[in-house]
């Protein structure tokens, strides 16, 4: 089927006000990155400096069955909010749980925030976006996540060296809060909300497993596997350089 810019536009306000809140999330917990394998260090934990992105992607992976049923039962804005919130709250809890088992405790609860703002992205997405244009739209929508990603890591390391390590983590709670305030001038696009009860928790293993998509998995598997490696190293041989 041809498809008419003009009769299906992707431009609009509630598309532009997803993507810069997706912008603001994605820098949120991005610009802590560079920073978190010398801070751990520096609590005395070197040796599970692996374990900070392991630990942020289980979650983030476990957490997305159960966020893609409670986007489809109670909302797409409340489960993106829920992701943003866990970006704010962790923000203010770094600074006070500064032991090692503390910092890891937080990484695992941070990974919850992947879990559950980009899944219902992506289901608003569909639902404010012609069929015809979602490629399109993702593929924008992608462009604002990948550039707070882009610009978080470099903002995070500027003002941790201006400022202090604690600046940071208080600068990604206010990005995410800019998220937040976004995200609660949307209006909902599921039109037969539930409400919440334990019912909303419970999912099948078709909501988890299906075959047709096990090949795209695979790559995005074996993709990912290099990049959260080189993420973990690359600030340690950045420091080493000098």
């Amino acid at each position: 089927m041809a498809v008419n810019p003009s009769k299906d536009p992707i431009y609009n306000l509630s598309f532009a006000l997803l993507c810069l809140s997706s912008l603001l999330f994605s820098a949120s917990f991005n610009m802590l990155i560079p920073d978190l394998p010398a801070y751990l260090t520096k609590l005395g934990g070197a040796e599970y400096k692996g374990l900070i992105i392991a630990l942020f992607t289980l979650t983030a992976g476990i957490s997305r069955p159960f966020s893609g049923k409670l986007t489809d039962t109670i909302g797409r804005v409340p489960i993106m909010a829920v992701g943003s919130i866990v970006c704010f709250l962790c923000g203010f809890l770094y600074p006070i749980l500064t032991s090692v088992s503390g910092f890891l405790f937080l990484r695992l609860i941070h990974g919850f925030s992947t879990g559950f703002k980009p899944t219902a992205t992506s289901a608003y997405v569909a639902d404010i976006i012609p069929k015809a244009r979602w490629g399109e739209a993702l593929g924008m929508h992608g462009l604002c996540f990948s550039t707070g990603m882009a610009i978080g890591p470099a903002i995070g390391s500027y003002i941790s060296g201006t400022y202090s390590i604690n600046v940071l983590f208080y600068s990604s709670s206010v990005f995410a809060m800019m998220s937040i305030i976004i995200l609660m001038n949307m209006k909902e696009t599921l039109l037969n909300k539930q409400k919440l009860s334990l019912a909303s928790f419970k999912i099948s293993k078709r909501d988890i497993i299906d075959i047709k998509v096990l090949p795209a998995a695979i790559v995005t598997l074996l993709s990912y596997v290099g990049y959260g490696a080189i993420l973990t190293l690359i600030p340690d041989w950045g420091g080493h350089l000098g």
